[in-house]
């Protein structure tokens, strides 16, 4: 063989790998959360259910990446912004305002869609429902909204009592709002109403803990992730002290809690998954509409009202979307 033909064959086999054989970079989701890196069972199924309706499953075609802030919000700037660095293609704001308001901090251009957040255009997120504009958009929980229904839900299941705790994250944006209207639905009442401020689970242990020092047996807990993510301590402290409570969503009653009402929060990051999907495909967020639940669910756990001594209205029962026996 001459030597040209030689290196001829050798630079035919030193060519670079065809374009064709390299794979494109998947899009990334940064998932932003104001408790635990790990996200709740409701919140991590219907995220990744909405995403896999719209096509998206995570490894084969996106990768999703989690930030926790562990209740120390002061941390979720850092996390924002190390997903702008980053460079991700969305990012999913979890766990409520606080989280959305850190993100949009953060970008003005990375789209954001937010999950279960009461107001959003109180809270600033978003200019308006129907044309959030910028690149916010997401689900409305209307949750704290609901909190004088849960505490006129709370008067029919235990009539008697005359003074009534309340819960509510210091942390979160709006919280003297959240906390006066509380105590305006409780005077149209005609009930006492005493609202203490948590930030963490030791708060709030201590905070059922002054309650029952005080006699107080009826309990609200205050629409609010926080809430969400320690409703396994809550629902313990509740039954340890003999209270009669109410919560916003379901899952407390599923774990043993007495009551709650609200929208169906595992639905709710459904369709947050659903607009990331639409989002990676192409749409913006300017021109998604808020989204906002259509349906509320009351549901009550009869088990843990025998417990309590409690018997609970028929009327009640029959309201009911789901009761557990």
């Amino acid at each position: 063989m001459h030597r040209r033909q030689f290196l001829c064959i050798l630079g035919v086999a030193a060519l670079p790998v065809p374009a064709r054989a390299q794979q494109p970079a998947l899009p990334v989701i940064g998932v932003l959360n104001s408790g635990k890196e790990q996200l709740r069972a409701d919140q991590f199924d219907g995220l990744h259910r909405g995403l896999k309706e719209a096509g998206f499953v995570a490894g084969e075609n996106v990768t999703v990446v989690y930030r926790g802030a562990d209740d120390q919000y002061e941390r979720l700037p850092g996390f924002a912004d190390e997903f702008v660095r980053r460079r991700v293609t969305v990012i999913a704001a979890v766990g409520g305002p606080v989280v959305a308001l850190a993100a949009k901090a953060a970008t003005s251009t990375i789209p954001i869609v937010f999950a279960a957040v009461s107001d959003p255009v109180k809270s600033g997120l978003v200019a308006s429902l129907n044309r959030p504009g910028g690149n916010i958009t997401g689900h409305a929980g209307l949750t704290i909204e609901l909190d004088a229904k849960r505490l006129e839900l709370l008067m029919e299941i235990s009539p008697t009592e005359r003074i009534v705790g309340a819960l509510v994250n210091s942390n979160r944006p709006g919280v003297e709002a959240q906390e006066q209207e509380m105590l305006a639905a409780a005077k149209a009442a005609g009930r006492e109403l005493t609202v203490l401020r948590t930030g963490d689970a030791r708060e709030i242990e201590l905070a059922v803990a002054t309650l029952a020092e005080k006699k107080i047996v009826a309990l609200l807990i205050g629409a609010d992730a926080l809430f969400n993510n320690h409703r396994s301590q809550i629902v313990a402290l509740a039954a340890r002290h003999a209270m009669v409570a109410v919560y916003a969503i379901r899952e407390f009653v599923t774990e043993g809690g007495l009551m709650s009402y609200g929208p169906n929060l595992a639905e709710a990051y459904r369709l947050s998954g659903l607009y990331i999907g639409r989002i990676l495909k192409g749409e913006k967020p300017a021109d998604l509409p808020v989204m906002q639940p259509t349906k509320f669910e009351l549901a009550i756990n009869l088990k843990t009202a025998r417990t309590l001594g409690l018997s609970v209205p028929p009327t009640l029962i029959a309201r009911a979307d789901e009761v557990i026996e």
